[in-house]
């Protein structure tokens, strides 16, 4: 079985559950006392979090880069970046290592068009949605996004932040969720871009499907991890 590396830690409460996935999804498909072998970094959120406000991306790309390299150090054969919001930076984070990274957005695109879908709404932090580098690579596989208001998506980042980075859960929120995603006007499907917004909503609040990303990542990266095994 290969290892997956994971950099984490953006916030932990979603790597938290990118490593109980990972574990969960080897088991099932192994059996008996089967885990995923897994080398995670974690890094401290609230100063990636000072960077993202203050717009130090480079910043931010060179402290991932490092924390990268040191995960391939500690053995792993691949890697994922445990974070929709920070796949700003992936390619600088790609560059730092010589093992393959899998990009989020390409395995959500992927579950998207397998679907048969092709308009989706997208969540995620005021970062992911605002900006154009995880749209753009989820449109580059024939996909067309859709973004909340500008009131909406105020909404979404502030919940994502004030809440569920803390490990806040609250129904309030979660109805305020399902009140963004049924005025999308269009949308097949929804994409929940923030790895801690599959906390708060799944498929069973949702009447469109939805596209988990942590949940499509993670079995991405076990799929590859086991390949040697079956």
């Amino acid at each position: 079985m290969l290892t997956i590396g994971m950099l984490g830690g953006m916030s932990w409460e979603s790597s938290a559950e990118y490593y109980r996935l990972a574990n969960v999804l080897v088991r099932e498909r192994l059996g008996g006392l089967h885990s995923a072998r897994v080398v995670l970094h974690s890094a401290d959120f609230a100063e990636i979090e000072r960077m993202q406000v203050e717009g130090r991306w480079d910043d931010a790309a060179k402290a991932l880069a490092g924390a990268a390299a040191q995960v391939q150090a500690g053995g792993a054969d691949f890697l994922l970046l445990c974070t929709n919001t920070m796949h700003k930076v992936f390619d600088q984070v790609q560059a730092a290592v010589d093992i393959p990274m899998i990009h989020l957005g390409d395995t959500t695109a992927a579950a998207v068009k397998a679907a048969g879908l092709a308009t989706v709404g997208l969540l995620g932090t005021g970062f992911t949605m605002d900006q154009p580098f995880y749209r753009e690579r989820l449109e580059s596989h024939g996909l067309r996004v859709l973004l909340p208001s500008p009131e909406d998506r105020a909404t979404v980042h502030r919940i994502i932040y004030d809440e569920l980075c803390l490990g806040v859960v609250r129904d309030e929120s979660r109805r305020a969720y399902q009140d963004v995603i049924a005025r999308f006007d269009g949308a097949e499907g929804v994409i929940l871009g923030c790895t801690e917004i599959e906390l708060l909503i799944g498929q069973a609040d949702v009447p469109l499907p939805v596209f988990p990303t942590t949940r499509l990542h993670v079995e991405a990266a076990v799929e590859r991890a086991i390949q040697s095994t079956l």
